[in-house]
């Protein structure tokens, strides 16, 4: 349900509650700035809020700071509901295409499946 998904508390459901408050902004008798935005208008927005966290970062404003990276969060999952309006991708792919450059690019770190198996196997472990 959208509402118990909107007023949800849980720390683990967060993001999906982000994103239901955006789709509800965004819906039919939402807030009528909100479903207007463009990726184009948005574009001052997500500069502006960038600043905001380096700024904030180079003041070693800690408590701040969550609430700036809560507003580069927002302007993300603005974007991405815009994005699946158009039927272009949603959050979820951003999210996995995220992850799965950060694998690619780590690969001392996240050692293929196979090779960790095979490894295991040759130890005896």
């Amino acid at each position: 349900n959208d509402t118990e998904m909107i007023e949800c508390r849980e720390p683990a459901l967060q993001m999906q509650r982000l994103i239901a408050i955006m789709k509800r902004l965004r819906a039919p008798h939402g807030c009528p700035w909100d479903a207007e935005q463009t990726h184009h208008s948005l574009i001052s927005n997500m500069i502006e809020e960038a600043y905001e966290v380096v700024d904030t970062i180079q003041r070693n404003d800690w408590t701040q700071l969550r609430e700036e990276l809560g507003d580069v969060l927002l302007q993300v999952v603005f974007h991405a509901e815009i994005a699946q309006e158009a039927g272009r991708f949603d959050f979820n792919d951003v999210a996995a295409e995220v992850s799965e450059k950060l694998v690619r690019r780590h690969p001392h770190v996240f050692v293929p499946v196979s090779y960790t198996h095979l490894r295991a196997h040759e130890t005896g472990a």
